[in-house]
């Protein structure tokens, strides 16, 4: 099975030759300073690439009860690719410079509107740097000719609250969330206006995915570690959820590295779940 993600010196080389076509988007951010990410990326990005905001282009307007970072409407994503030049067969390639966390909601949306070619930087900007490559600074000027990509059928899957509700009386489904095992078990929420975790849950907290200089692990070493996680449940009878939709994609992201492809997305995640005081809250490990 291909590997959704890609090296710093592939990137390189596929750049250079020029076949496929590859767009590069840098998706750093920082979640308490929204305008860092895109200050990042002008003090230094890999050439040629554009800006993708989480809040602005990633995430559609919040309504109170959508969660912190709800999809955006899919045809103005789609409209808004084109604009940066992305055609049907275009290679996309994602990065930031937080180990990915960005980068994958970009890969996972990409796959929600239907385009397959995909790929994350391993190691993000850090690995474009440490293989001695250039960066750019500024921003990169947005192509006169747009181009032509088009939104196709769904190559993920979504599960929504009421799903995820009518779950807890009859479990079929696992549901996994990746922030960190404290704001899990309801400690130090600082994000959210209530800590916990839906009940059931279990917990993969999705830097656990990573090596400590910020590659991803090995495909074996995270399908035996998912495989503690998921406790005899396929991929497809588990569902990826986190504080807003993020992160979760991490983990899908790393369960494609493994092979253990199927998994679906609660894209509201915690933030949309706590927001109903209906909902039961559970707290502790």
């Amino acid at each position: 099975m291909p590997t959704p993600l890609i090296t710093a010196t592939e990137l390189d080389q596929l750049r250079a030759a020029g076949k496929p076509r590859v767009v590069v988007f840098d998706c750093s951010f920082d979640l308490t300073n929204p305008a860092a990410g895109r200050d990042s990326y002008q003090q230094g990005h890999i050439p040629g690439a554009y800006y993708l905001h989480l809040d602005n282009e990633l995430s559609g307007p919040k309504t109170g009860l959508s969660g912190r970072h709800p999809l955006p409407d899919a045809e103005l994503f789609a409209a808004r690719l084109r604009v940066l030049g992305v055609d049907d067969d275009t290679l996309v390639v994602a990065y930031d410079g937080q180990g990915s966390m960005y980068a994958a909601r970009l890969w996972w949306m990409l796959r929600w509107i239907g385009h397959a070619a995909a790929l994350v930087l391993d190691g993000g900007r850090n690995a474009w740097v440490a293989a001695g490559l250039p960066l750019e600074h500024g921003a990169t000027a947005e192509p006169e000719i747009g181009g032509n990509l088009m939104r196709r059928a769904s190559l993920v899957k979504t599960v929504d609250a009421d799903a995820l509700v009518a779950n807890l009386s009859q479990p079929s489904l696992l549901v996994v969330d990746a922030r960190a095992a404290d704001r899990f078990r309801g400690e130090n929420e600082t994000l959210d206006p209530v800590g916990g975790h839906i009940p059931g849950a279990a917990n993969r907290f999705f830097k656990d995915n990573l090596t400590a200089d910020g590659y991803f692990k090995p495909a074996d070493q995270l399908r035996a570690d998912f495989g503690q996680v998921f406790t005899g449940k396929a991929p497809a009878q588990t569902v990826m959820q986190c504080g807003s939709g993020v992160t979760a994609c991490h983990n899908l992201l790393a369960l494609e590295v493994a092979g253990l492809t199927g998994a679906a997305l609660y894209p509201g995640s915690w933030s949309e779940w706590c927001a109903d005081p209906k909902r039961p809250v559970a707290t502790g490990s």
